[in-house]
């Protein structure tokens, strides 16, 4: 194999079918490096009230610890492959591990919430830069025959840390305090940043390209992204255009996103080369990246949601109910490496959404008395989903893109997975919100004088307290208040679960779209561009 393979160039020669160690080792040092960076999305959300007390933080403060991270790592993780070409794979990744290192223990020394909001946008922006690194490096230096072995680690980990961040981050804060969050990041970014400096030499740097550098792009991009992030973070909450904020953030992202597009297609080195997507696998491909960032990011989020709210779980025992999808996807990895090297790729999308498909729809039968029993095989066949989805995605989309190409449409492609996730929150909220209003309102008209359940149930509620000497009327009227909104809840969850089934049945339909991929096997299959 070269030793030294430009962005313009692989190796061509059947010898490749050797996995260099040096590359090897490198690699995983990557992939760790992405597992912390993704990770530490989840493994604060789960913690997020123990951070609120330690800083003594307000309620309408707290979500900006989130928020910060998201909005500056959504704008990095585009910008890394051309930060990729001009400093090169090496420079950028240990820079990366390095600064995310230090700004982890910056997060950990915050004594306010202003302090922890800003070291999150710094930890935030530069641990991005890892994310598509690893993607490019897996389909530059790795020949096609072994992405039967390279394509489930990377799928594995960018669907493993944010399900398992709950079950870290309930542990860590229950079992020491809210600083090993964030501490727990510290060795082992150390040791991917001596590694990845060491070991990393996949290309050479193009500093030339500095003076091509479209910083107006780079504003336009920051300002479009960041604000979409914010929109779908935050209007929820605040009532999306009823608040002047949002209505602000979302002027600004559509100006942001004008300007930004404009250059993309204007300038002859654009901060993000979104010429990608002429490559039609690519572009469908983006499409399911965007769709399995609802599954992942909502499910993760609905699921804890319900345990909390409705079984009453704190972060640990919630945690301990997640890690069951967390199981399931870690034992599928090898199965669904397997099957990749022979098996049509689009059959294996087939198999992950109908399994993904078959969980919603069994979860649209939720009661407010599921257990971990219930949430069993709802979980295990959203984790075999997760993972028969994300190695096919990953081949399809990537598999079939110049050497040239590969780092800016790595950004591109694990963008569209973090927007996916957004919007699905956005929407996740917004509807959970609304339909838990119109049920509410479906119970209580039904619970009228008039019906005789309801009266015995009052009546049985009342004699109860008032043997205890207690105000029984009002403590039963607003017990049956708390069961109503309760009922409620969980009638919203199931109309989410509803709509998600149909998400990923429609995406059943999609896979028509797709282009049969070259074999995965061989000296030339699938490494070629389009």
């Amino acid at each position: 194999m070269a030793a030294s393979t430009t962005a313009g160039s692989m190796p061509a020669t059947p010898a490749a079918d050797t996995m260099d160690p040096r590359k090897l080792i490198a690699f995983f040092a990557m992939v760790v490096g992405m597992f912390m960076s993704i990770l530490d999305i989840q493994i604060v959300s789960a913690s997020l009230a123990e951070i609120q007390a330690g800083l003594s933080a307000g309620t309408d403060e707290i979500g900006w610890v989130q928020t910060s991270y998201l909005i500056a790592e959504v704008i990095m993780i585009p910008l890394s492959g051309t930060l990729a070409r001009i400093i090169s794979t090496r420079y950028l990744f240990a820079f990366s591990a390095a600064g995310f290192t230090a700004a982890s223990a910056l997060c950990a020394t915050a004594t306010n919430i202003d302090q922890m909001i800003v070291y999150r946008a710094i930890q935030g922006f530069i641990g991005g830069g890892m994310i598509p690194s690893v993607f490019a490096a897996a389909f530059t230096i790795f020949p096609p025959s072994k992405r039967s072995i390279v394509s489930p680690i990377i799928g594995l980990i960018a669907t493993l840390a944010p399900t398992i961040g709950p079950t870290v981050g309930g542990y860590l804060s229950d079992a020491f305090s809210w600083h090993w969050l964030f501490l727990v990041n510290i060795i082992p970014g150390i040791i991917v940043t001596i590694v990845a400096w060491n070991f990393i030499d996949f290309d050479k740097p193009e500093f030339s390209l500095f003076k091509k550098f479209d910083w107006w792009g780079l504003v336009s991009m920051g300002v479009f992204l960041g604000a979409l992030e914010y929109v779908l973070e935050e209007g929820n909450s605040n009532d999306w255009f009823n608040d002047r904020n949002i209505v602000l953030g979302a002027i600004a992202s559509a100006i942001g996103c004008v300007v930004f597009f404009y250059r993309a297609f204007k300038v002859d080195f654009p901060v993000v080369d979104l010429r990608a997507f002429s490559n039609r696998n690519f572009a469908v491909g983006s499409l399911f990246s965007f769709v399995m960032g609802i599954g992942l990011y909502g499910l993760t989020y609905i699921y804890p949601l319900y345990l909390g709210r409705i079984r009453g779980y704190d972060s640990l025992m919630i945690g301990e109910t997640m890690f069951v999808s967390g199981l399931a996807m870690f034992l599928t990895a090898p199965i669904a490496g397997k099957l990749s090297a022979k098996m049509d790729l689009r059959l294996m999308m087939v198999l992950g959404f109908a399994s993904f498909a078959a969980g919603t729809w069994i979860m649209t039968g939720v009661t407010t008395d599921w257990d971990f029993y219930e949430l069993l095989i709802p979980q295990i066949l959203r984790g075999f989903g997760l993972m028969m989805c994300m190695v096919p995605i990953n081949n399809i989309a990537l598999g079939t893109m110049s050497p040239a190409r590969i780092r800016g449409a790595s950004g591109l492609f694990n963008l569209t997975r973090n927007l996916g996730g957004a919007v699905g929150l956005a929407v996740i909220n917004t509807v959970l919100t609304n339909r838990q209003d119109v049920h509410y309102q479906r119970i209580r008209e039904g619970l009228d004088w008039g019906n005789p359940m309801a009266l015995d149930q009052m009546k049985s509620m009342t004699s109860n307290y008032d043997a205890y000497g207690m105000d029984g009327a009002a403590i039963a009227i607003k017990q049956m208040v708390g069961l109503v909104t309760k009922q409620a809840m969980v009638m919203s969850f199931s109309d989410i679960f509803v709509i998600l089934t149909g998400l990923f049945v429609a995406m059943l339909l999609g896979i028509v779209l797709i282009d049969k991929p070259a074999p995965p096997q061989g000296g030339g299959g699938g490494g070629g561009g389009h």
